[in-house]
């Protein structure tokens, strides 16, 4: 794998991340390993987490995983949400970011995190309370880099103002949804990331496995994330997505190219990201999205799959600027 540049940081990267959210949940810890292991013969050292995923037990098999080789990984891990019973155990407060960090350092069993991601955007709490907290860990060497998943673009670009007005360490990595039935992101997100040299490595390239066409026709599976879980139920509901999926997938059998593989190429061949997230419930799974790493996705390419989709909305209503 040639490694590529995370925004600003100098830090370089794999073209892939390993997502681990099915570790220690639907991945018991041989599989986990497994899957582990897998990327890593890939050429995969970027490693993305969640104290959420699995209740922690995802940060603790990820922490046996790399501990021979923790220098050679990159890691990422994230805080919001709820860890507990208490009123302050989720948000973006000091309190609960300066809990939760030395919480998943502790099951990581490392010294610091590389890349910390704040989950979601906290409406209880200032922007500037939870970037201060994120510099006092930058400064105390718990946290390398902060980094931001699921904010609007106008919440990122407002915080990076304040970083820069007030001298702290900024989010240099963004974490957004991104893939052929959801390009929001391409809005304002990744334009906003490009603008301003941060590092971008989407989620869920695989839609779910909506894109690989699981849950399409008589074939369709009666098990998976779309089926047994309701927020990604949800979030793949509408007829659309479907339509999507079903000429995406027609698309890749044309060409002989396993739909995941395709998938993933393509979010990664969008000049802003940096290295889409992969993850799986298996080996199995995995290999596919991994083979994209070493796929040629061509302008052409790209264009003809992006052209499976409605077109993606201006952020303006100015359309005669866009078509001239």
């Amino acid at each position: 794998m040639r490694h590529r540049l995370l925004g600003r940081t100098g830090v370089r990267v794999s073209p892939l991340c390993l997502g681990t959210m099915a570790f220690g949940g639907d991945a018991d810890d041989a599989e986990s390993a497994r899957m582990y292991a897998l990327a890593r013969d890939a050429g995969v050292d970027f490693v993305d987490t969640a104290n959420v995923y699995s209740r922690g037990r995802s940060e603790e098999v990820v922490g046996r995983l790399i501990a021979d080789e923790r220098d050679q990984i990159v890691l990422t891990s994230k805080v919001f949400g709820r860890m507990g019973d208490g009123p302050n155990e989720r948000g973006l407060s000091r309190r609960h970011i300066v809990s939760a960090v030395e919480a998943s350092l502790r099951r990581l069993g490392t010294d610091r995190i590389d890349v910390y991601f704040v989950h979601q955007f906290d409406r209880d709490t200032p922007i500037e309370e939870t970037l201060r907290a994120l510099d006092d860990l930058v400064r105390r060497g718990l946290v390398l880099y902060p980094a931001v998943s699921n904010w609007a673009a106008w919440q990122i670009a407002k915080a990076l103002g304040i970083s820069a007005r007030e001298g702290l360490a900024r989010f240099e990595v963004i974490q957004p949804m991104y893939n052929l039935a959801k390009r929001q992101a391409e809005v304002e997100i990744l334009p906003l990331a490009a603008s301003e040299g941060v590092g971008v490595i989407p989620y869920s390239p695989l839609g779910g496995g909506l894109l690989v066409g699981r849950y399409l026709g008589r074939g369709a599976e009666q098990a998976g994330r779309l089926v047994e879980n309701a927020m990604y139920a949800k979030r793949y509901a509408r007829e659309l997505e479907s339509d999507v999926a079903e000429r995406f997938v027609a698309y890749a059998a044309e060409r002989g190219v396993h739909p995941a593989t395709l998938a993933v190429a393509w979010v990664g061949s969008h000049p802003a990201v940096t290295a889409p997230i992969v993850g799986a419930r298996n080996a199995e799974q995995l290999a596919p999205s991994l083979a994209a790493a070493t796929f040629t996705m061509t302008p052409a390419m790209r264009a003809e799959i992006a052209a499976l989709t409605p077109p993606v909305p201006l952020a303006h209503d100015r359309a005669e600027e866009a078509e001239g």
